[in-house]
């Protein structure tokens, strides 16, 4: 864990639980593709810089979860290195706060302020083309997150950030977060018809072909839909339906697993309604929802 890997001679990634990736500029310094989950795993990105000789030049934000940009706060600390976010991620990046607040819905209670969650804030300017290395092109994967970007490099190399799961992680967890499920669907179908010599999702091994996991993938949200459809057979709220898919899938709750899989929930309702297989009414003082 933690090893760096070599793809080309000026770009590779650093193997953790969030792949982070390493472009060697032509100054001598590097760029970094997200910064890990905190601290700690920031501290082990360093030493490869340190070891290779590249002073960091600034930080490259897929998007605004905390097991990317975890170690930002530390890392621009440490250098003076720049940080560069996409879209709304940038003001998620500089006010962490607001991610546990959206997934909850308000103020959001102890439980959800952890690392897991949100991370240290950091000073996040927003990405542009402007911003971007020689040789880097920003590639718009919205779908997981509000505007989440994926990088190519060199034309060769393609980081994915989480557009994709591994199928342990579809196995173990059913239900991957997503806050647009359309957009998630346009995405993932782009990325399998995508050519590259290397693809690197930040949750699945690195890869030539990416069109099989795509479909995999693919193929999982359609399940999880036509599951909420069966399950609104009969109609009832938004708590009982989220009951009834934790028993589904055999999913533990916790206050992150009601913020992750209810917010996905939802994303799922709205994708659903618009597709007119469901519909919402009102009931007692209730928003209900029933199958078509």
């Amino acid at each position: 864990m933690y090893e760096l890997i070599r793809v080309t001679p000026t770009c590779g990634y650093v193997e953790s639980p969030a792949k982070v990736g390493v472009i060697a500029l032509p100054d001598g310094g590097a760029a970094l593709i997200d910064s890990g989950s905190d601290k700690d795993a920031a501290k082990k990105l360093r030493r490869h810089l340190e070891a290779n000789g590249w002073p960091l030049r600034m930080i490259l934000c897929t998007h605004s979860h905390a097991d990317h940009i975890g170690g930002n706060r530390y890392l621009q600390e440490l250098t003076g290195c720049r940080i560069f976010a996409p879209g709304i991620e940038c003001a998620f990046t500089n006010h962490p706060l607001l991610e546990p607040a959206y997934l909850y819905g308000g103020n959001p209670p102890a439980e959800l302020r952890g690392k897991f969650l949100m991370a240290k804030p950091s000073c996040a300017e927003p990405l542009t083309d402007a911003s971007l290395p020689a040789g880097v092109e920003a590639i718009p994967l919205p779908g997981h997150s509000f505007a989440m970007t994926g990088f190519r490099v060199d034309r060769r190399v393609v980081f994915l950030a989480d557009c994709l799961a591994s199928a342990r992680t579809l196995e173990k967890y059913q239900v991957s977060f997503l806050v647009d499920v359309q957009a998630y669907l346009d995405t993932l179908e782009r990325v399998r018809s995508m050519e590259a010599e290397c693809f690197i999702p930040s949750h699945a091994e690195a890869t030539g072909d990416i069109a099989p996991l795509a479909q995999m993938n693919i193929a999982k949200v359609h399940e999880i839909g036509d599951t909420v459809v069966a399950l609104l057979s009969e109609p009832c709220c938004f708590e009982m339906l989220l009951q009834r898919l934790f028993a589904h899938f055999s999913l533990t709750m916790t206050f992150e697993q009601y913020a992750l899989v209810g917010s996905t929930l939802r994303a799922y309702l709205t994708w659903l309604r618009e597709n007119g297989r469901i519909e919402a009414f009102f009931e007692n003082g209730l928003l209900c929802w029933r199958a078509v």
